[in-house]
């Protein structure tokens, strides 16, 4: 077959075509291969992110609920630390008023109030009037208490809370008991505090000498009281 001009363009028009249709198969596969490597890559990372992100929100939530916690041991231990604070002060509450109330043996420094009857008694007057009376010592020991002893007792005779004080003319008898001049009344507690309460100007020391009782305050660096015991006992 004779080949005309023709032929020959349209051969080089295919040819051209084929090659550039086998060169952009060949560029294409080259440049799928990093795109679709990018792309898992990239969704690796995203996957981490998203991961580390979730774990991000988890340890706030976890640091919530331990701060709550936390918060809430405080709360338990706080109320703990009172009760305990509470309890203690009732224990020496108690201790305080078995002490008040003669229910426990005693020991402590403290001082001693002398009371004596007077030892000048003009004729024309009634001796009545210059001898120690029950008044005299209740008066001793109500400014005691008021000062804050914590334990008293007269002659030895512990006093409690029904304690009664009762004068038969030179003989003052404290539940049952009968003692005679001189009168002792102890107390412990803070000495210098006891001290100077009684030798306050004008308070129980001054109207006691005015009304002609001998008193004499002495301070103990230890004084011991058993516990009360009543008449019958």
């Amino acid at each position: 077959m004779k080949v005309k001009g023709n032929h020959v363009v349209l051969s080089l028009v295919f040819l051209g075509i084929g090659f550039l249709v086998a060169f952009s198969f060949q560029f294409t596969l080259k440049q799928k291969v990093p795109v679709q490597v990018g792309e898992k890559q990239w969704e690796k990372e995203n996957k981490l992110r998203n991961e580390i992100i979730n774990e991000q929100q988890e340890n706030r939530e976890l640091l919530e609920e331990l701060k709550a916690i936390q918060e809430q041991v405080q709360k338990i231990e706080q109320s703990q630390a009172q009760q305990e604070q509470i309890s203690y002060n009732l224990v020496e509450d108690i201790e305080k008023l078995r002490m008040i109330t003669g229910d426990v043996k005693v020991q402590g420094p403290g001082v001693i109030v002398s009371l004596l009857d007077s030892s000048y008694v003009p004729n024309e007057d009634n001796p009545n009037n210059y001898i120690v009376h029950e008044q005299d010592i209740q008066k001793v020991i109500y400014e005691l208490l008021i000062t804050g002893a914590e334990a008293i007792a007269v002659n030895g005779q512990r006093i409690s809370h029904n304690s009664y004080i009762y004068c038969i003319g030179p003989v003052v008898e404290v539940d049952g008991k009968q003692f005679f001049a001189p009168f002792e009344v102890s107390a412990i507690g803070d000495v210098e505090k006891l001290t100077a309460s009684l030798n306050l100007t004008g308070n129980i020391k001054d109207q006691l000498v005015q009304d002609g009782i001998e008193v004499k305050i002495t301070k103990k660096s230890e004084i011991i009281m058993n516990p009360y015991l009543s008449k019958e006992g």
